[in-house]
């Protein structure tokens, strides 16, 4: 391990051994982040020697990604909707596939001056700070029941320089957004939705590392998207969206939650990447 490229095949033969899944990005990301290089940085320097602590530090973030740690919390960091954001344990990890959720949200409010926009179950602030960055015009208010998360999400938005235009609160759902009086054109939420008999069987770097009130629904899969589906009229102006992120195969049954509540309309489901259901949006006219 004393070159760049022999420290590089060294952590991913040895992540692959383990199982690891792409263990040669995942090497590359640890050793740059060794290193402190860009990939550019990275292969100039690929025949040259590696420094001590450089080396030690590296060994230490293979061995944590072998025990399983998720490559974004060794790093600190996860790319989202082209934006850089800090995570650690105290948040969920950004998928892409939930960037559809953000596309959805700023295609439903394209038309609307000013549109206020809530981000219910923030997290690492992903879905929030990107509406303020992607709608420099939007309010948008961002809610978590845990206030550890709101520290990341806080530091997000300051990272962004959206810190002045995003108010964060926490509470339980909606209750600190319907508290401030907001009145809302779009209410998006990322909400936990495996079901807690289904917990152990996740896989080992998502049920060991990643918080479990951001993964795990209480009660059943849809419980909170239930209850956002009940709670919202209290939060959106008439015409106002609510939209959800929802599992593989939850769709239909988040639809018929809305459908059985009087008052929505326009109920639409919109597709990611991969081709799965993966939005569910409804418009709130009226009772």
């Amino acid at each position: 391990m004393r070159t760049v490229a022999e420290a590089w095949q060294a952590g991913r033969e040895r992540l692959t051994a383990l199982g690891v899944e792409e263990a040669a990005i995942t090497a590359e990301v640890l050793l740059r982040h060794a290193l402190d290089l860009t990939r550019t940085q990275f292969h100039v320097a690929w025949n040259q020697p590696v420094p001590d602590e450089a080396r030690t530090r590296y060994l230490g973030y293979v061995g944590e990604r072998a025990r399983g740690r998720p490559l974004a919390y060794i790093v600190g960091h996860r790319e989202f909707m082209g934006l850089d954001f800090l995570v650690d344990e105290r948040v969920l990890i950004p998928r892409p596939e939930t960037e559809v959720l953000v596309e959805v949200v700023l295609e439903l409010v394209r038309g609307t001056t000013s549109p206020a926009v809530a981000d219910v179950g923030t997290g690492s602030g992903a879905i929030a700070v990107s509406v303020a960055v992607l709608r420099p015009d939007a309010a948008v208010v961002a809610t978590d029941l845990s206030v550890a998360a709101l520290e990341v999400a806080r530091a997000n938005a300051s990272r962004h320089a959206v810190a002045e235009r995003v108010t964060f609160l926490a509470g339980d759902l909606l209750d600190p957004v319907i508290g401030a009086g907001w009145r809302l054109d779009a209410l998006v939420c990322n909400p936990p939705y495996v079901a807690p008999e289904a917990a152990a069987g996740l896989p080992r770097e998502i049920r060991e590392f990643e918080p479990a009130l951001a993964v795990v629904a209480p009660g059943c899969c849809e419980s909170i998207h239930a209850r956002l589906v009940d709670a919202a009229p209290g939060a959106l102006r008439p015409g106002g969206w609510l939209v959800l992120e929802v599992a593989a195969g939850q769709a239909p049954r988040v639809v018929e939650l809305i459908q059985q509540r009087a008052g929505y309309e326009a109920v639409q489901v919109r597709r990611d990447g991969l081709g799965w259901d993966r939005v569910v949006a409804a418009r709130w006219l009226n009772e």
